[in-house]
């Protein structure tokens, strides 16, 4: 009998080294996507994967946890396994904690496994504080696919600065990954690209700490100044559909990567500059229409959207994020909407002639931050925040082109690699952003604030 039983123990043990030794394996994440008062969304990428399995439970209440079970993984053509989970009816305003299988083998995670639903205030009580990333730019270094020279990559700690913030979420502006020449031809190539980015272990911890929301430029998008031609902007899509965790992309026969989302007292409007768009250096003088980064229907998105937040009472701000500046009369050897300058125009007027208050572009592209205003009537001016670069190279042209931009604010200038936290702070009737911007050093290098009088 006791030779049944210990025949029997081993027989256990040996089906689960077995089994330990056959389950897939974790390449990256978890990631947290968008945050909503009643659901999540939660990002894995596994690789030789049969199952992979997410329990999660209120904080402090193991016993009443619930499982999500994601089967039939599909491979990408990278080799990896995207997972997407979101749980729903979840608690309004509560942390919860969490926890990963893969085969039903537990994953250590090194950093607490926790998220967290958005509060309901509205009606019940002032909006409240809160902060959040912005940047753009993030180059990470590959020698073998990258070009001769030093690494354009000139840094990681950006990221690890962001992960130790304690911010609620953060946006990324575009440029999140750079596909090289290696990448953009090809299908594999771009999958290749987004799995080698997100796998870096200077990563993880920000990508679990907080929500993440992005859109994107032309080097994420496909080849570099890429236009709306480019041949595999349909894979594009799908790659990024499924490495981001956005709470829609576009819009049903409208593709693209524009979204929408409230957070506190601010509607955030991410815009797509690349799907629509004409190349910079079209003579919009031959055309019979508008020449654009948006396109037609997603500029009406756009402003309808305004709309939308302008009569929601409880919304002070209204966030634009597109992936190149807007105000800024220099071009050059940036994307600049001055080589769009009608639609600009037609952006401004908009703003105008619907009295939309409270309007903060948040851009990117130049590899230099800054922060700029324009004054669009006597009384009302529109803030533009530049982030740029997280990690990547510094251009000297860009810089060089732009020094003597009447719109940028005295003081406001980095030319390092940095990133931007925007606290939204302030009682109901005197909200503020306060912008402060940290570089890789981890030193301030200017912080300053915008009243909601100013954009009246």
């Amino acid at each position: 009998m006791k030779l049944s039983r210990l025949a029997v123990l081993v027989s256990s043990v040996l089906g689960l080294l077995s089994s330990g030794l056959a389950a897939g394996s974790l390449v990256s994440g978890p990631m947290l996507g968008y945050a909503a008062h009643r659901e999540v969304f939660l990002w894995v990428e596994t690789r030789d994967a049969k199952t992979v399995a997410l329990d999660y439970w209120l904080a402090g209440q193991p016993e009443m946890k619930s499982t999500i079970l994601q089967t039939d993984l599909e491979t990408t053509p990278a080799g990896g396994q995207i997972s997407h989970f979101q749980p729903g009816l979840l608690e309004v305003g509560a942390t919860y904690e969490y926890a990963l299988s893969i085969d039903g083998v537990p994953q250590a995670l090194p950093f607490p496994a926790t998220f967290r639903t958005k509060p309901l205030w509205e009606w019940r009580g002032p909006p409240p504080d809160f902060k959040f990333i912005y940047g753009s730019c993030a180059y990470f270094n590959e020698p073998a696919h990258d070009r001769p020279g030093p690494g354009y990559g000139k840094t990681l700690e950006t990221f690890r600065l962001m992960g130790d913030s304690g911010a609620d979420f953060m946006i990324w502006g575009g440029d999140n990954w750079y596909t090289r020449e290696t990448d953009f031809d090809s299908v594999s190539g771009l999958w290749y690209r987004a799995q080698v980015t997100r796998v870096l272990p200077e990563l993880r911890k920000l990508f679990a700490a907080m929500p993440h929301y992005a859109t994107w430029d032309d080097h994420d998008y496909g080849s570099n100044d890429a236009n709306k031609s480019y041949e595999l902007k349909d894979e594009s899509l799908k790659i990024f559909q499924a490495y981001w965790g956005n709470p829609s992309y576009g819009e049903t026969g409208h593709p693209g990567v524009y979204t929408k989302f409230m957070w506190g007292d601010a509607a955030f409007i991410l815009m797509d500059n690349r799907w629509s768009r004409d190349d910079d250096h079209l003579d919009a003088t031959a055309l019979k229409r508008m020449k654009t980064q948006y396109g037609e229907h997603q500029r009406d998105w756009l402003k309808q959207s305004l709309l939308n937040a302008q009569i929601n009472e409880h919304c002070t701000f209204k966030f634009i994020v597109t992936g190149g500046q807007v105000i800024t009369d220099f071009g050059g050897h940036s994307e600049t909407f001055a080589y769009y300058p009608e639609e600009r125009e037609d952006l401004l007027k908009f703003i105008i002639q619907h009295h939309i208050t409270g309007v903060i572009i948040l851009s990117g592209d130049v590899h230099f931050t800054e922060l700029a205003r324009k004054k669009i009537t006597d009384t009302q001016w529109v803030y533009e925040l530049t982030s740029s670069p997280l990690s990547s190279g510094v251009d000297a042209r860009n810089i060089t082109e732009h020094t003597a931009d009447p719109h940028r604010i005295e003081g406001t200038f980095v030319d390092d690699q940095n990133f931007c936290q925007l606290s939204v702070t302030g009682p109901k009737n005197d909200r503020a952003v306060v912008i402060t911007c940290t570089d890789k050093q981890g030193a301030v290098r200017f912080t300053k604030t915008i009243k909601a009088s100013e954009l009246k």
